[in-house]
């Protein structure tokens, strides 16, 4: 089995804040990243997929492809926007690296032309990235 990796980045601006929860319980949980403006990221997103290399062209998947893939699903939706309200498929989501690795997973899981979903990772910063497997 081989594994390839491509990665993107993308910049947009989020706030961590649950509202079945009061805002003092807010403030305590994510502190300054429950800020009512929000604050921003430059994301990167680590998308890797596994397979064995074809025959014909030695590739598990063609990059540029892998990458148009991404650009669609993913980044044209994300990049410089306010993720708690202009993206429609994170709605009702509490934007953290964790359920961002997996909302990036189903927009991408069905949309591959080859290889296999294998790992999404989002880094908000150089210190704090999570990455999701599947189910």
């Amino acid at each position: 089995m081989v594994y390839i990796t491509r990665r993107v980045t993308f910049s947009a601006a989020h706030r961590l804040h649950n509202p079945e929860l009061s805002d003092e319980e807010n403030r305590q949980i994510y502190g300054l990243c429950n800020n009512p403006m929000g604050h921003g990221h430059n994301y990167v997103v680590e998308v890797t997929v596994h397979g064995e290399p074809s025959l014909r062209d030695g590739m598990i998947i063609d990059l540029g492809e892998l990458n148009d893939v991404i650009q669609d699903r993913i980044i044209k939706h994300v990049d410089h926007k306010f993720l708690n309200h202009q993206v429609d498929f994170l709605e009702g989501v509490i934007p953290t690296a964790e359920n961002l690795s997996i909302k990036f997973w189903e927009r991408l899981k069905d949309a591959l032309p080859r290889g296999e979903l294998y790992e999404i990772r989002v880094s908000e910063s150089e210190n704090n990235s999570a990455f999701y497997r599947g189910e």
